[in-house]
């Protein structure tokens, strides 16, 4: 299934640019069919030693780039490939059609790469929400909750990109700092550079932290404790109480859905475990780094769920497939009578340094008591 995949992927992009009467003159074939070709049959070599037991960063680069690159050349062929067959029908374009989409196709990707990469690599803007939760006090009406999710510290050194994010946080001026998971690919020791100035991170009341599925990759255990080390609250299937005004907020936090199946002692998801000696009258945000966790939490009568995990698809149009996996793949939904779930579209970038038409951000939600429209900026 992998080779039939990674043939579809490699072939399609080839057909386009250089086989479907495009014409070309031979010495551009043979140079465009052996760099594809190389490109096809390194990429399983490189991704294994790139996130298999070497864990080569260099590796690592080079085979993330390529799936990015790869991916958006056989998105805008398969559509140049609809185009060419509409031109068909239509008899038009003439002899010079297929070298037309051709260029077009070879035109598009590279600019949509250049400003998907340039996207990835920025510091995140931030989007700013109004969150109304009925059941919140008055004393904690405007309290300001950032979401941080999917910092993704990998491959490539980010530690200048990762204190210029936490500046951004800093300058938000928040009550409570939440980071939604997976924070790195590599382990604590590998990404201690860049995962640094998560220290410097300043809130009035808290500052969580809860697993995402990449850690498991790796060793969730020690970010939990470079987390603690860092100042971080890490919510392992825990809560604490934040208070402003005389009322109360429980931030809770659970671990992954893929916690148990890592079969690291100790990790699971477990909301019951997390709520546990909590006032049932008291609002509770909750963290879990995957929307889907949402079922249980609307079932539990949670206030308010922030999650990340789907990057908003991180290059178009794999938004589509995340959502098949997942009930959101960005923004504010309603779920059940009470519950509410932000999913973030998180900071960094998982694998191809890329991001089309799915910008990262640093999340700024302001919760308002009672009820009201919720207004996004």
């Amino acid at each position: 299934m992998v080779v039939l995949v990674l043939a579809v992927l490699f072939f399609l992009p080839w057909w386009t640019l250089f086989g479907s009467g495009t014409d070309w003159p031979f010495p551009v074939v043979l140079v465009g069919t052996v760099v594809l070709a190389a490109m096809l049959v390194a990429f399983p070599f490189l991704m294994a030693a790139g996130h298999g037991r070497r864990r080569s960063d260099r590796a690592a680069r080079i085979a993330d780039s390529t799936l990015g690159v790869i991916w958006v050349l056989f998105t805008w062929s398969a559509l140049g490939g609809l185009v060419h067959l509409v031109l068909i029908g239509l008899d038009a374009g003439g002899a010079g059609r297929a070298r037309a989409i051709a260029v077009a196709v070879a035109v598009i990707s590279a600019v949509l790469l250049a400003w998907g990469h340039h996207e990835a690599m920025r510091v995140p803007r931030v989007k700013r929400l109004d969150v109304h939760v009925p059941r919140l006090g008055a004393g904690l009406d405007g309290t300001r909750v950032v979401v941080l999710a999917d910092t993704h510290y990998g491959p490539i050194d980010r530690a200048d990109w990762s204190a210029r994010v936490t500046e951004a946080v800093n300058e938000l001026e928040a009550d409570v700092v939440v980071h939604a998971g997976d924070i790195a690919d590599g382990t604590p020791t590998q990404r201690h550079a860049q995962s640094a100035p998560l220290g410097t991170i300043r809130a009035r009341l808290a500052k969580v932290y809860v697993t995402g599925n990449h850690e498991y990759f790796g060793e969730a255990q020690g970010w939990l404790d470079r987390m603690a080390e860092l100042g971080w609250e890490p919510l392992h299937n825990a809560h604490v109480v934040v208070e402003r005004g005389g009322d109360s907020l429980v931030l809770a936090g659970v671990d992954d859905v893929t916690a148990e199946s890592s079969g690291l002692a100790g990790h699971r998801t477990n909301l019951t475990g997390a709520l546990a000696g909590t006032d049932p009258d008291r609002p509770v945000l909750l963290v879990a780094h995957q929307p889907k966790f949402i079922r249980q939490a609307a079932d539990a009568g949670i206030d308010l769920q922030v999650s990340g995990h789907t990057h908003g698809g991180q290059i178009w149009p794999f938004n589509f497939l995340v959502r098949i996996d997942q009930p959101v793949v960005h923004g504010l939904s309603h779920h059940g009578e009470r519950t509410q779930l932000y999913t973030s579209r998180g900071a960094g970038f998982w694998g191809p340094p890329f991001r089309v038409f799915a910008p990262s951000e640093i999340t700024l939600l302001t919760l308002r008591s009672g009820g009201g429209d919720d207004n996004p900026s």
